[in-house]
């Protein structure tokens, strides 16, 4: 089926099976490797991306999102942050802050302290694990991650 998907600020048409995985779209269709593939299971967290329905940003399991439900909804991954060569705030934060080791859930802890912040702009400490607990990183850079989004919120 044909699909067209709002990604990173601009149109893109698909033809892929109804039903198919967002991250599959993302990353084989589109060529965004940002989101990563870590579970299948939306319990990881390494596949996340904002889904923007007009009330504000949203962290999602693209592993979870059908290609059609995702039709209906603004998308933003990890490399749709930078505007004009200039790294989003909380990227920015994230590498000043050195909260990456190997890097595999950097993109999914970014895109969780993004959805955050759009919701919460000067978030607690509570509120940036609450946020933070959906992304699994083996490396354990919690505490680095939650010293970022404190930077990112100024």
């Amino acid at each position: 089926m044909k699909y067209r998907l709002r990604v990173n600020g601009g149109t893109r048409d698909v033809d892929v099976p109804r039903g198919t995985q967002l991250l599959e779209v993302l990353r084989d269709d589109l060529g965004l490797t940002g989101a990563r593939y870590g579970c299948g299971r939306g319990q990881c967290g390494a596949c996340f991306v904002l889904a923007d329905s007009g009330r504000g940003p949203r962290a999602v399991a693209s592993c979870l999102m059908a290609v059609d439900q995702a039709a209906t909804v603004e998308i933003t991954t990890v490399e749709g942050l930078a505007h004009d060569s200039e790294l989003h705030p909380v990227q920015k934060a994230f590498a000043a802050e050195d909260a990456m080791q190997c890097g595999y859930c950097t993109s999914g802890m970014v895109i969780s302290a993004v959805a955050l912040l759009a919701s919460s702009p000067k978030p607690s400490d509570a509120e940036i694990r609450d946020a933070l607990a959906p992304n699994l990183c083996r490396c354990g850079v919690y505490t680095r991650a939650i010293r970022a989004v404190k930077r990112a919120a100024g």
